[in-house]
Formats: structure tokens, sequence, C-alpha cells
């Protein structure tokens, strides 16, 4: 069943205001948040945790990393095909986003610790190996980027999860970086 992907007018009453507020940020309404709209506390949390994750130590690309990374290991294909656009937007590498689509190692060594581990959050659902967090620590980061990765985790995990059971269909603005879950 597809859920309603609602506009400022035929959002609930206590979603209306924060729909507002990311149409004029965003230039648009993106279908996810007109999706979560339909429970407005979703829509409420899942923006300012990512507002939070946005003041994490991570960079522009490491954060994206993280969605991109997360993403791929829940399946998420509105996520994958949206987070490929915005990474093009924040000038990630396209060498970085087309290996994490491809499920490949990302080339640099710092940033392969970095989606490794996110993989192994989300696969091992908060039990990742030591050699996953070894490698991470040898990668040059921290215990405090342990715990951001778990906050981008989450943060990722609310939008796949209510991507997959809304039904959340692609924007037409992320079109041309559509991604389909491999077999």
């Amino acid at each position: 069943m597809r859920y309603a992907v609602h506009t400022v007018d035929t959002a609930p009453d206590r979603a209306k205001e924060t729909l507002a507020g990311a149409e004029k940020a965003f230039g648009f309404i993106p279908n996810l948040l007109g999706t979560m709209a339909e429970a407005p506390e979703l829509l409420k949390t899942y923006l300012a945790v990512g507002a939070l994750f946005d003041e994490t130590s991570f960079t522009p690309t490491e954060r994206q990393v993280v969605m991109l990374a997360t993403s791929y290991e829940n399946g998420c294909e509105y996520c994958m095909g949206a987070h490929t656009a915005i990474s093009s937007m924040q000038k990630v590498p396209d060498a970085v986003v087309l290996a994490i689509r491809d499920g490949r190692p990302i080339a640099d060594p710092k940033l392969e610790a970095l989606r490794r581990l996110t993989a192994a959050v989300v696969a091992s659902r908060g039990w990742p190996d030591e050699a996953d967090l070894t490698a991470f620590h040898r990668a040059g980061y921290g215990q405090a980027q342990v715990l951001e990765v778990i906050l981008g985790v989450g943060l990722k995990t609310f939008a796949n999860y209510a991507n997959h059971i809304a039904g959340t269909p692609l924007d037409k603005a992320f079109a041309k970086a559509a991604w389909k879950k491999p077999a």
C-alpha cells in the first residue's frame, strides 16, 4: 500500500508548518518529507536529527558516505537515489558515490574505513566486529566518530524504513540518480 505524499495543504495540521519550512529551505517538498508528514512527530524528528548530524565532526563527504552506506545496506532505493543527487550537489567525488552504489570498496582508505564501519553497524544491528572498529581507528577516526556513525545510521534508518513501508516514489529532481537494489 502506498502512503500519501502530502503537500502543505493536505498534511495533518501538526505537520503543515514543518512542511512549509522544508519547502522554503529546499525549494520543494521532497517526497520523503511529504510521506513522513502523515506522522508529524516522525517528520520533526527526522529533520531535527538531520540538523544534528550536520553538526558532527564529519565533512559533507563523510556524512554522505554514512547515509549512502546505510541506505545501501538497507536496500533503500529512494534514499540511494536522493543521496546520490545530493552528493553531487555537495561535490562528493563521483568515484566515492559510484563505489557505494555498486557495493564496491572506496579507493580512499579513510572513507573506505567509514563505509565499512557504517555497513557493519547496519548489518550487525550495532555489533560490528572488532576488526572494523580497529580499521576505523587506524584510519584516523576516534571514539566520538564511532558514535557519530550511530547517529547517521539512526537518521537514515528512519528514512529507509519509512520509504520501504510507504513505497515513497523518487522525486523528479532525483530521477537521474535512480538506483535499484541488487538482486
